[in-house]
């Protein structure tokens, strides 16, 4: 029983990961239609960025911090000098996002090695947790509290604020939007560094569990697009929901069925597709 428990903690500790990298991506398709492919480059430039800065001395949080400033700067620049030019040209954004993941790969695989590059929790999470006869690993535990947080302030964010009401009437009718004064452009600039800034912390606090590696953002970016696919674009409700079903899947299906693994995994995006292809909180897009 104790082995389930815990394959179901590692579960969610790693749909908060999802959360984390897939809510960004999420707001980006649902405002911008811009299926943004480098969304796990994000996630493993983040991790490289502050597996460097832990290198140099620094303190875990204040990396992850830092790491999510420069990811959401490198975002910033990328929407406004390249995806802001090609508006409405989804395969063309679908070639350049792809083709900007493949040369930050590179980039990263020049830098900083092939070799994988383990991360070390903070100091005093890296134990294990007694909770009623059974150990847990408190750093997973610390990072399901940290993806609920996020999550909450985002739902804040987007619930109970001037801009996150903006977000919204940008997210249902872009037109109308425009109509009623709202500088759309500014809100996809804004949009764009918090879901990039967001993946770039996840690939940080991520680092402890899945350490950093070249491939990594191949490894996540599918994961992330079952999520969306699953939960609905522009919805923080169905990337938290998709994210704990993948996790789920993936930890369960890789332990009862790794011959099947893949199939667990990717049968219900297919069954998603075929009958609510606005996802499970998603609205139709036109």
């Amino acid at each position: 029983m104790s082995q389930w428990l815990l394959l179901g903690v590692n579960s969610v500790s790693l749909g908060g990961l999802l959360f984390l990298l897939s809510a960004g991506f999420s707001l980006i398709f649902g405002l911008m239609r811009i299926p943004n492919l480098t969304h796990g480059s994000f996630f493993m430039l983040g991790a490289y960025f502050g597996v460097t800065l832990l290198q140099l001395g620094w303190n875990f949080w204040l990396a992850a911090l830092v790491a999510a400033v420069g990811i959401a700067a490198v975002g910033g620049v990328i929407e406004r000098l390249l995806l802001r030019r090609l508006a409405g040209q989804e395969l063309a954004q679908v070639l350049v996002t792809l083709g900007l993941s493949f040369m930050i790969a590179d980039l990263c695989l020049m830098v900083w090695g092939g070799d994988p590059i383990p991360f070390d929790a903070p100091p005093g999470l890296r134990g294990a947790l007694p909770i009623a006869s059974i150990v847990f690993p408190t750093y997973r535990l610390v990072v399901v509290v940290i993806a609920v947080v996020i999550a909450a302030a985002l739902w804040l964010l987007l619930e109970r604020t001037r801009l996150g009401a903006m977000i919204r009437a940008g997210v249902d009718d872009e037109a109308m939007a425009r109509v009623t004064g709202i500088r759309v452009s500014r809100i996809f600039t804004i949009v764009f560094c918090l879901g990039a800034a967001v993946a770039g912390f996840a690939g940080v606090i991520g680092g402890p569990i899945l350490s950093v590696y070249p491939g990594l953002d191949g490894d996540m970016l599918p994961l992330a697009l079952i999520v969306v696919i699953l939960g609905g674009t522009g919805s923080l409700l169905g990337a938290l929901l998709g994210s704990l079903i993948i996790g789920f899947l993936y930890n369960y299906g890789q332990v009862l069925f790794p011959e099947l693994a893949y199939i667990i995994l990717f049968l219900p995006m297919l069954l998603i597709l075929l009958f609510r292809p606005q996802g499970l909180f998603g609205r139709h897009v036109p």
